[in-house]
């Protein structure tokens, strides 16, 4: 099967962008690589890119799993169109229209206090700053947990 997105250019970098229109609870793809602790995926961003970039997605406390492409090029937004389910798979939230790009909160994937980032998506409810769930307004909390969007290991503490 075609995927459903393909890899394009934005404000920020790379982004993952709707190749056809994606519907809603659609699975868009899955995150991949291997299964580092923290320090681990810390030094491999250093090997590869001489600095801190982010690229594991947390999926417990000290576990993560450290990105490859596609899911590393998906984008954060305070107002996503997708969401993570199971810690592994990204799914539409609501209708993503052709050439629209593909975007979760990294909010809903952090809880270890090591690494924040200046957000850029311009949405209207900007944050300013990502930072994990715990500093998410609590309206906010409750509705991604609602939505099934938030790691396992975070649901358990704020579930």
């Amino acid at each position: 099967m075609k995927e459903s997105f393909y890899i394009d250019n934005t404000k920020v970098g790379l982004g993952l962008f709707a190749n056809r229109q994606i519907k809603k609870g659609e699975k868009i793809l899955t995150f991949v690589g291997p299964i580092v602790s923290g320090k681990e995926a810390e030094r491999k961003d250093l090997k590869l890119y001489g600095k801190s970039m982010g690229n594991a997605l947390q999926i417990g406390d000290d576990t993560y799993i450290y990105l490859e492409d596609p899911g590393r090029i998906a984008n954060h937004s305070c107002n996503p169109n997708s969401g993570i389910k199971h810690d592994i798979y990204l799914v539409s939230l609501r209708i993503i229209n052709k050439g629209e790009e593909i975007t979760y909160d990294y909010s809903c994937t952090m809880d270890d206090d090591l690494w924040t980032l200046k957000c850029k998506c311009g949405e209207e409810n900007c944050r300013e700053i990502i930072k994990d769930f715990k500093y998410l307004p609590e309206k906010l909390q409750n509705k991604y947990l609602k939505l099934g969007i938030v790691q396992k290991f975070i649901e358990k503490q704020y579930g």
